[in-house]
């Protein structure tokens, strides 16, 4: 039996859970990737609850024409901005199966480069 695309995602994505774990101090920052856009979460897995999200359908940056990778970086800084408004500077984060690569990558590097500590 072949091996699909998502079964794929979905054994990388255990194995990356087994290890990262957010608390309310310290979240875990999930990324997730559809075709059209792309969403990110600071989630504190003690009390099960989502603390910010950010994703590239939010109004002020669906308005601003480019491509995925310009949103993901867009995505990365407002996610970033947030978290400094609540008082986050340090996350953990849970790439979610994806390869750390393109829109996943660019994401990074723009929070980082906006001050989360990752």
């Amino acid at each position: 039996m072949a091996v699909t695309k998502e079964f794929r995602r979905k054994r990388i994505k255990q194995r990356i859970r087994k290890v990262v774990h957010g608390e309310a101090s310290n979240p875990r920052l999930s990324v997730f990737r559809s075709n059209k856009g792309i969403y990110v979460q600071l989630i504190d897995d003690v009390s099960g609850k989502t603390l910010i999200a950010a994703s590239s359908s939010d109004k002020e940056i669906a308005d601003i024409k480019g491509n995925k990778i310009d949103q993901a970086k867009l995505v990365g800084k407002a996610i970033a901005e947030k978290a400094s408004k609540v008082g986050i500077s340090t996350v953990r984060f849970d790439r979610n199966g994806y390869l750390y690569h393109g829109r996943i990558k660019s994401l990074a590097d723009a929070a980082r480069e906006a001050g989360l500590k990752f």
